[in-house]
């Protein structure tokens, strides 16, 4: 009985991983790695992409970022080949035009680190070389003599920029969650508490999209 389940399990998310492949209009390009695809059947899907980090828009290079990632793909239709579902439900993938990859050209551009952690995929040895000559070029964000890497940032690691801590309010009602500098923190239904996003998470709550804690 167990083996029937595992096969079933297994089935399921070969064929739910298979229906996030789809092609779409870029509606929405919230930063250089997070994009809005509207499919054919009028469905958005939040689209992050696979293997890379852009500079947060608060970042030097984080609006840039967002602007190289909107000239090359808002209001054009690009193929999304997903590769996961990250922790707040967004499809991790890689995203293309005309057979040019987004993800590739913001590492070449110096636009985007290598995301190591979690790019594990074969091509990203290759991403790794043009991260390299974006270095040695002081291409993009390598034109900044000491620049932070995205995943600092967030745990506050930048010089000159102070991340936002907590407590983070969660509405019971929407269960999203708001940071403390988000015009949102103080609604109604904002009642929940937590020290940390992790925290929130945890219990179920997933993050504001104006504020993103």
């Amino acid at each position: 009985m167990k083996l029937i389940c595992f096969l079933i399990i297994g089935i399921l998310l070969i064929f739910s991983t298979s229906a996030l492949a789809l092609d779409g209009k870029v509606v929405g390009v919230s930063d250089g790695d997070t994009i809005t695809v509207l499919s054919a059947d009028k469905t958005q899907h939040k689209i992050r992409l696979y293997g890379i980090d852009c500079p947060e828009k608060a970042q030097d290079f984080g609006q840039k970022a967002k602007q190289f990632t909107s000239d090359m793909v808002f209001g054009k239709v690009v193929d999304v080949e997903a590769i996961d579902i990250d922790r707040y439900g967004r499809t991790v993938g890689m995203v293309s035009i005309n057979g040019q990859s987004l993800n590739e050209e913001l590492v070449r551009a110096g636009y985007a680190w290598v995301y190591n952690q979690y790019c594990k995929k074969p091509f990203c040895a290759q991403w790794d070389l043009l991260q390299k000559q974006a270095q040695a070029n002081k291409k993009g964000l390598w034109s900044h003599p000491n620049p932070v890497a995205p995943r600092d940032f967030r745990r506050g690691g930048s010089k000159g920029h102070q991340a936002v801590t907590g407590p983070f309010h969660g509405n019971t009602n929407s269960r999203v969650l708001h940071s403390p500098t988000c015009k949102y923190y103080n609604c109604s239904n904002c009642t929940a508490v937590f020290k940390n996003n992790d925290e929130a998470i945890v219990a179920g709550y997933r993050p504001c999209g104006v504020c993103k804690p």
